[in-house]
């Protein structure tokens, strides 16, 4: 008797990395030979990856998140409970968590003044 053949179960992509890429390109006003520039990336390679519907190799992920100002975990980030942050914001906050409570709330003071400020 012959054994049945497994069935072959791909894995689902919940993650569009084109797609990704695509939104950052528009937030940054950048497009496709702008990426390719920043990057060093051939354009005929990046426009591959959409004929083609292929993921980028994480190293050229890198490469783009720099291009864009962000991180690798902030490029994957799907969850919509957090809101994305480019590197600069993420540090500016990782310093603001490092505060004591008196110097965060006199940070949060100087903050409230320069926004009145701003807005008249």
């Amino acid at each position: 008797m012959k054994k049945k053949k497994e069935p072959v179960i791909e894995p689902q992509n919940t993650f569009d990395a084109l797609a990704r890429i695509k939104y950052y390109l528009e937030l940054n006003e950048m497009s496709t030979y702008k990426l390719a520039k920043l990057t060093n990336i051939p354009q005929s390679t990046i426009a591959t990856w959409y004929e083609k519907n292929l993921c980028p190799p994480i190293p050229k992920l890198e490469i783009i998140c720099a291009a864009f100002d962000i991180t690798l975990p902030e490029f994957f980030q799907i969850n919509d409970e957090y809101v994305i942050v480019s590197g600069k914001q993420a540090e500016i906050m990782s310093k603001y968590n490092s505060l004591s409570s008196s110097n965060k709330a006199l940070v949060e003071d100087i903050m409230d003044v320069f926004l009145r400020k701003q807005e008249s």
